[in-house]
């Protein structure tokens, strides 16, 4: 990481640590709890007939995450290419067969904006939810001030690679009643990665450790 870059992140960082966001220094473990931290998403009005019927609504980890077992995979970036040609297709082709294997519900994690993942997965064709504005079999989920992703301490940031600033290292995680019970994480984990590793938060590897965990 450049100078710059480093000054970057200590800075970001410094203002989730005034605002009680805790950031960790390595990533998360087998058997911890998820960072709880408020996403900012995009739901639509019910009933509105304006050109943009959708309003803010804060959810929070605890909302997706407490009394549920859940897949979260997340990835550096919307619209970027491993991401859309096959990570995000391969959790949307499986949707069923993990729900099928005692999992609530599957999340798309990335820190991009609700905006950007909204017209993210319309470019995707992701079937949308009419009644919520997400979609209705992966969900993706907009960490767009990175305060999830710092929490599991999968941060990372590229500058003079790709110039994507900070994002979420790649990963997949089952998340039950708010403590991780499997992770699958990307190696070498290094920031400003040159290589984009794309061996183990795969669906396939995800659907592997649920049959096994039955």
């Amino acid at each position: 990481m450049s100078a710059v870059g480093f000054l970057r992140s200590l800075s970001s960082f410094a203002v989730s640590a005034a605002r009680g966001i805790t950031t960790r220094a390595a990533p998360i473990a087998v058997g911890e709890k998820v960072p709880d931290v408020i996403f900012k998403t995009r739901v639509r009005v019910p009933g509105s007939t304006a050109e943009n019927p959708f309003d803010w609504k804060d959810i929070t980890s605890a909302d997706l995450f407490k009394g549920k077992r859940a897949v979260v995979f997340s990835l550096p970036g919307a619209f970027t290419p491993t991401c859309s040609s096959t990570h995000l297709p391969g959790y949307e082709a499986a949707y069923q067969e993990i729900k099928s294997l005692g999992v609530d519900e599957v999340y798309c994690l990335s820190v991009n904006d609700a905006f950007v993942m909204r017209q993210w997965g319309l470019h995707q064709g992701l079937p949308e939810d009419k009644s919520t504005g997400n979609f209705q079999n992966v969900k993706l989920l907009p960490d767009g001030a990175a305060h999830f992703t710092r929490g599991m301490g999968m941060s990372c940031v590229w500058d003079t690679e790709r110039g994507f600033g900070e994002r979420s290292w790649r990963y997949a995680a089952v998340i039950n009643d708010m403590s991780v019970e499997q992770l699958f994480v990307e190696a070498p984990f290094v920031q400003n990665s040159g290589p984009d590793p794309f061996q183990v938060s795969d669906a396939g590897t995800m659907l592997d450790y649920l049959k096994s965990a039955k």
